[in-house]
């Protein structure tokens, strides 16, 4: 079944407002109808029907009967929109020629000068928003952004554009820094980009590696470089950099601020000390487990005030952002299983934490360590009570 929703949004693309747009494809779908009855169908406003009947008349899109109660009729999309499509394909073919006369221009100036010479335009604070809004409807393969808060603030006011590029299954990435995890701006970005924190962040936005927007957040201008292949291939490689070492989200999207934060946190304390922290546990108290505890706790990390279902949930987030992993807790044999696909004592760290946590809650631990170099690694922790 053809999605209403969708005709009506490419309707707007056409030039209709909203209204018009809902009302038509009403008039399409249900024949014709009065107009009490299109209110209802098309969910406009009583009030805004008959001026929306009377653009829509104007327009050659319906016609409206003379008679009481009103009844309207939506004229035949191939023979409404024909003249459009054709003031559209001399517009195109117009430009194409326009295009091609400035090309040839432009490559006779380069040869007489034997240099290419590239500009930038310069946008104003006012219309930054309304520049993105556009290059974002534009996009044809993939957007790359990096955004402050100030550029996340811009970026959550552009939610019909994103839902209308990620509709044509554009790749949309965005990195954010750790302060916005959660944020009411975060969640104001559509489900399907694909979010990941770094704080190496500026207000960067690239289109299609072409095209680059950079925000100023200290004044609210931009700046557009457009066909600068050396730019834009340079600041896509400088993402994908950034992107590959960067910390997922997905599993911190039903969470508060708070607790996403938290986790954040733990993650990066555990990424600039962890491995070092247990060589040098094992060496000097051979107490990972409760040393691990210290260590997080030094850095205002506390766990001891937390279940254990708690404790369990903020390692299960952590492993998915670091290992692809999961924590699996067997009610029945009052085990965990702490599961990663990356080899080399990832893992490790996440399981000395929940075996600190558990044993300063009264349980007596074991813990088995395996690895497969196919499939990962694994922590077993088998529990029973002191």
């Amino acid at each position: 079944m053809v999605n209403e929703h969708v005709l009506t949004v490419s309707l707007e693309e056409f030039g209709l407002s909203k209204y018009e747009a809902q009302a038509y494809v009403a008039l399409i779908s249900k024949g014709t109808i009065s107009a009490g009855e299109l209110a209802y169908y098309s969910d406009l406003p009583r009030t805004k029907v008959y001026p929306t009947l009377l653009k829509l008349e104007n327009k050659k899109l319906v016609i409206i009967s003379k008679s009481k109660p009103i009844m309207c009729t939506a004229i035949a999309p191939e023979d409404a929109f024909d003249s459009i499509i054709h003031e559209q394909i001399n517009k195109v073919n117009a430009m194409n020629t326009l295009i091609s006369n400035l090309k040839k221009a432009s490559e006779e100036s380069r040869k007489s000068r034997g240099s290419e010479e590239k500009r930038y335009f310069h946008v104003s604070a006012n219309n930054v928003l309304e520049q993105l809004k556009t290059m974002i409807e534009g996009s044809k393969q993939s957007i790359n952004i990096t955004a402050d808060q100030w550029g996340l603030g811009l970026l959550a006011e552009c939610k019909e554009q994103l839902l209308s590029v990620l509709r044509r299954n554009l790749d949309v990435k965005l990195l954010i820094p750790s302060s916005q995890i959660c944020s009411e701006m975060f969640r104001a970005i559509p489900n399907e980009v694909k979010i990941r924190v770094s704080d190496s962040i500026q207000n960067c936005f690239v289109f299609d590696e072409t095209e680059v927007l950079m925000i100023d957040n200290e004044n609210g201008k931009g700046a557009i470089f457009s066909s600068t292949e050396v730019l834009g291939i340079n600041q896509n490689r400088v993402f994908a950099d950034i992107w590959k070492n960067a910390i997922k989200t997905e599993s911190l999207a039903d969470m508060t601020k708070n607790e996403a934060q938290e986790i954040y946190k733990i993650i990066r304390i555990i990424n600039e000390y962890g491995l070092t922290h247990i060589l040098n546990s094992i060496i000097e108290s051979k107490k990972p487990d409760l040393d691990m505890l210290k260590l997080l706790e030094k850095n205002g990390i506390n766990l001891k005030s937390k279940s254990l279902d708690e404790i369990i949930e903020i390692m299960d987030a952590a492993l998915q952002i670091k290992c692809s992993g999961h924590v699996n807790f067997d009610a029945h044999t009052k085990n965990i299983t702490i599961e990663s696909k990356l080899n080399s004592g990832h893992s490790l760290p996440w399981a000395y934490i929940l075996d600190g946590c558990l044993q300063k809650q009264g349980y007596k631990t074991r813990t088995v360590y395996q690895s497969n170099s196919n499939k990962g690694e694994k922590v077993l922790i088998k529990i029973s009570k002191n």
